[in-house]
């Protein structure tokens, strides 16, 4: 029960009004904050256990797949990064939930993908698995993208519905959560 209660205090926290570039502060930061953690410090405290361990004998690194990962890593973090802009700058707010948008927005990779953010996030981990060469940390970002979606997704899904009702009820059936679509939505009051 009180799991409930911390994760509907956490996904109800509207951000206090701000000026368009100061969520745009707030949300590069939280970016950079966030890769930091999650798609740098802990993949290579992975990947140095991973190699002093029996698993080091999945390593696959090569040029290719550095490459790859990099080219991976570099695409979903600028397209990310153009999502929590858009989040910062249409919304009034940022992606995080305990500052999150007043407005629901549906613009740029929002109108074919429900969570680009998230999407793109996942990817990125994979990226960094690929530079690594690490099949332990392909398999942390893709164990992230589970956890999102089933663990993190139902609570912001249900904010979302409560604070934009019938407009995001309207999106959430026209736009899949996890593979983008090929023709844009069109929001009815466009």
């Amino acid at each position: 029960m009180k799991v409930f209660f911390l994760c509907k205090y956490i996904y109800s926290r509207q951000a206090k009004s701000a000026s368009r570039s100061w969520n745009i502060i707030k949300t590069l930061v939280q970016a950079l904050s966030l890769w930091s953690v999650f798609l740098l410090l802990v993949p290579l405290i992975l990947n140095q256990f991973e190699l002093v361990s029996p698993l080091s004998a999945f390593h696959f690194a090569n040029f290719f797949c550095v490459a790859a990962g990099a080219v991976v890593f570099s695409a979903c973090g600028a397209v990310g990064l153009w999502c929590g802009v858009l989040l910062a700058a249409y919304g009034q707010g940022t992606p995080l939930p305990f500052d999150s948008t007043n407005k629901l927005v549906i613009r740029g990779p929002y109108r074919y993908v429900r969570n680009p953010m998230a999407l793109l996030s996942f990817a990125q981990g994979v990226g960094v698995g690929l530079m690594l060469g690490s099949p332990v940390v392909v398999l942390y970002a893709l164990a992230g993208g589970v956890y999102w979606n089933y663990m993190l997704r139902p609570w912001e899904e249900l904010d979302l519905q409560e604070r934009f009702g019938s407009q995001f009820l309207d999106y959430e059936k026209s736009v899949r959560c996890w593979l983008p679509g090929i023709n844009p939505y069109e929001p009815p009051d466009s």
